[in-house]
């Protein structure tokens, strides 16, 4: 009959053991996405190794050798080339370790040779093993390493790119299993259940698996609140200084340059990082790349060629043709210590270049105007360099009469939808449309719909766009609520669902004026710009034949700052040009600026409920901070009342309180009392945990004073000693 409790105590704790081990995967999974790693498959191997040598439950002086055998086996197979175990390899280990030893105690971590990083890993592998079998089989506290894993998925999945939507579902199956299982072995030995019910193991793993397959389906298909609180993960990249100047292109919500714009939508925090400065004439826009294909969700780019590597002299890169007037300009541009850029930014009409490296070569890529910055061989960032540019101005007469006729490379590449987008966004189309008879008017109806039509800009709780919906789709008919992204990206989409071929450029606006002074390139004043990350910049760009591109600006509270006129004739016939350029804004191009000025309007009517909510959120961040801190200290506090209770009064009814707190206090720390036990006999079990007898004394005046209401006056100090004794071993 033992051995049969046993054998079926061994099948359960080993299967409690493998769900921890696969609860514990789902901490390593993270770590080829969050980190450098290439490649993690090793460390899930020796964790499994370190997992079940730890069950086997040999001596010590046998597992501590295999699992150091192991992870030498690991570190040989990818840092050491020498012999293992030979004198070689040994110095070659014992190198590594003095080494990284003395840059710890330099305090210079990130000198840590990936050798060293290993064996620390895998150390602390070999360690979590034991802990976790002593946690799981041993203490039986599964349900604290289920929470603790749900909370480190969603804090990953919250503060990394890591996705953790199927590590949430996986924890969920395997915490239910668990904890189903836990609890039903509790209840066989509270019950005194005859372990030949076992043998009826369909009665109870049937209806366990049921409810586990329908609570997990219901809570996947059941409807999700959208998220309730902004994305924290860009405040706090804001607050730290961020990833630094430019961006990064990660799926991090914070206004910058980024690379990536596959998944356009949701809210974003400014970031004042310089970029880089810029002199030049006057305000312009800072060209990098387009992009050709709207995938519904954002935009990718499919023209993978062709290039043509330049030298600076030779450097030409120019979106419209020789039939536009274009004035010849210098720029220079200076870029921030600390940015990230190996690409040009450069203005519409861009020459050759000045003042670069000897060694310094420029990669175009003909159809997106992407530059590729290079020193020699090896993409580089160019600190430096002047800028010669014809800046062109546009003939609104030219634009009203260029036609419709577009080449065939144009109308292929730029006229590109998917196949998903909803019908109302193309009648949509047609109705801004319908009045106009030339593609420049048209361009224009589109791009002055938003501001006529109650769209508003924003960078705060800006939607994203469910799994089914179009980001355009929502921006026009849902939301109506975005920033330069959602303007300029639907303004594309609307002209080519006219058949007018657009495209979405990125770059930067022209940012702040800090200065004007004489440049160092010419005898001429030229102002200061100061561009920040906050200036990162999405606009349209629309094709005209025999013209080339032309840009446009959709976005609420930016104006176009490209050159636009109109050829007048005066008494003489004579043709003369008027510029028709609009007023500039002081805020235009800066949304950090805009966002704060709304900001501002904003508080002098509706404002304060924004505030009153932060002080809402702050205030319950705090009581739930003291409540975590009351309850995980709860039986020391209590402890602290009742031993104040006992010296102030001593009845019958405190002594019988701080009795009975005792018990729930050696429950809580695992001298748990069975039901059939009397107190006598439970007093013994603790007095043999903590080897004292202490416990049977207190049991004893307990029985005397509260069921045989004799007086204790002259004992209760030794009763409170007793009592505290027994406490002060409990919370140790």
């Amino acid at each position: 009959m033992n051995e049969q409790k046993s054998g079926q105590s061994f099948m359960y704790n080993l299967t409690i053991y493998i769900i921890g081990f696969f609860l514990f995967c789902e901490w390593l999974l993270p770590l080829e996405t969050v980190t450098n790693t290439d490649d993690v498959t090793i460390f899930f191997i020796y964790a499994a190794f370190c997992f079940f040598v730890s069950f086997l439950q040999v001596q010590w002086w046998i597992s501590m050798p295999l699992k150091f055998i192991g992870l030498a086996f690991i570190i040989d197979g990818l840092y050491v080339a020498e012999r293992i175990f030979s004198r070689d390899w040994f110095s070659v280990v014992y190198n590594q370790i003095m080494f990284n030893i003395q840059v710890i105690q330099t305090q210079e971590w990130w000198q840590m040779t990936p050798l060293f990083r290993s064996l620390l890993f895998l150390v602390l592998l070999w360690l979590m093993s034991y802990l976790l079998f002593y946690w799981l089989v041993v203490a039986k506290r599964m349900l604290l390493f289920v929470v603790m894993t749900f909370i480190y998925v969603t804090v990953i999945d919250t503060f990394t790119i890591y996705d953790g939507k199927w590590a949430i579902v996986r924890t969920f199956i395997l915490g239910m299993a668990a904890l189903g299982l836990s609890s039903f072995a509790k209840e066989m030995d509270k019950e005194s259940i005859p372990s030949a019910w076992y043998k009826r193991v369909h009665l109870w793993i049937v209806p366990l698996v049921a409810i586990i397959f329908f609570s997990t389906v219901a809570a996947y298909a059941s409807p999700k609140l959208t998220p309730q609180w902004p994305d924290p993960v860009p405040y706090l990249q804001s607050a730290t200084g961020g990833p630094g100047p430019g961006g990064s292109g990660n799926a991090v919500q914070k206004v910058g340059y980024g690379e990536n714009d596959s998944q356009l939508g949701g809210s974003f925090v400014q970031d004042n990082t310089p970029v880089f400065r810029a002199m030049a004439d006057g305000d312009r826009y800072w060209r990098i790349e387009s992009k050709d294909t709207y995938t519904g969700k954002g935009w990718i780019d499919t023209l993978e060629g062709p290039t043509t590597t330049y030298e600076a002299d030779e450097l030409e890169y120019k979106t419209f043709t020789d039939n536009v007037e274009s004035e010849e300009q210098t720029a220079m541009i200076r870029f921030q210590q600390g940015a990230s850029f190996r690409k040009l930014v450069y203005p519409y009409g861009l020459g050759n270049l000045e003042q670069t490296p000897d060694n310094s070569r420029f990669r175009v890529h003909n159809e997106t105007g992407e530059i590729d910055t290079y020193r020699g061989n090896s993409l580089s960032r160019i600190n430096d360099y002047i800028i010669n540019y014809d800046y062109p101005s546009f003939e609104y007469g030219q634009l009203r009469e260029a036609g419709s006729d577009d080449p065939a490379e144009i109308r292929n590449q730029y006229l590109q939808l998917p196949d998903t987008l909803p019908s109302r966004v193309r009648n949509l189309a047609s109705q801004i449309v319908s009045e106009e008879d030339n593609r420049y008017d048209k361009a224009k109806a589109v791009e002055q719909y938003f501001s006529n039509n109650g769209f508003e800009y924003s960078t705060t709780d800006v939607p994203v766009p469910s799994e089914n919906q179009d980001y355009v789709d929502q921006f026009l008919f849902d939301s109506q609520i975005g920033y330069c992204d959602n303007y300029s990206t639907s303004m594309v989409v609307l002209l080519r669902s006219e058949g007018i071929p657009a495209r979405w450029v990125k770059g930067f606006t022209g940012g702040e004026r800090i200065d004007a002074q004489a440049a160092e390139y010419t005898d001429e004043f030229q102002n200061t710009y100061q561009v920040t990350s906050g200036n990162a910049h999405s606009w349209v760009e629309v094709y005209f034949p025999e013209i080339g591109w032309v840009p446009f600006e959709p976005t609420q509270g930016f104006s176009n700052n490209s050159d636009f006129f109109t050829e007048v004739e005066n008494d003489e016939g004579d043709t003369a040009a008027a510029d028709e350029t609009e007023t500039e804004d002081p805020t235009q191009g800066n949304p950090q600026q805009m966002e704060e000025q709304e900001q501002s309007t904003g508080s002098q009517g509706g404002g304060a409920s924004s505030g009153s909510f932060l002080w809402v959120y702050i205030v319950s961040g705090i009581l739930a901070v003291i409540g975590a801190i009351l309850y995980f200290t709860r039986f020391r506090w209590k402890s602290t009342l009742l031993r104040r209770r006992i010296k102030s009064s001593g009845d019958a009814d405190t002594y019988e309180q701080a009795y009975h707190f005792l018990l729930k206090l050696l429950d809580h720390k695992g001298v748990k009392r069975n039901p059939q036990q009397t107190l006598r006999d439970y007093a013994r079990s603790v007095d043999r945990h903590y080897q004292t007898n202490e416990m049977r004394q207190l049991t004893h005046h307990y029985e005397r004073f509260v069921y045989r209401n004799e007086s204790q006056d002259v004992q209760s100090g030794k009763v409170s000693e007793l009592w505290e004794n027994l406490i002060k071993k409990a919370l140790s």
